[in-house]
């Protein structure tokens, strides 16, 4: 499981002489928004969450054939 582990984090090298440990750093960095959501875009959400229970929601393959119709 280590040289796995070690392969994976290679790959998210930017360059060669980069460090695992400067990748973690970098990759949980990415991972955390310091940026509070606004009110505006939580209300969205919200919607979005109370359409999906309600069944309020198309498929991509019910978009597609739509979208081909017109």
């Amino acid at each position: 499981m280590y040289n796995h582990d070690m392969e994976r984090l290679d790959k998210q090298k930017i360059h060669a002489q980069e460090s695992c440990t400067d990748v973690t750093d970098r990759l949980a960095d990415m991972a955390v928004d310091d940026e509070p959501l606004s009110d505006e875009s939580i209300k969205a959400i919200e919607s979005s969450r109370e359409d999906i229970r309600m069944g309020r929601i198309y498929t991509l393959e019910q978009v597609m054939a739509e979208l081909k119709e017109e």
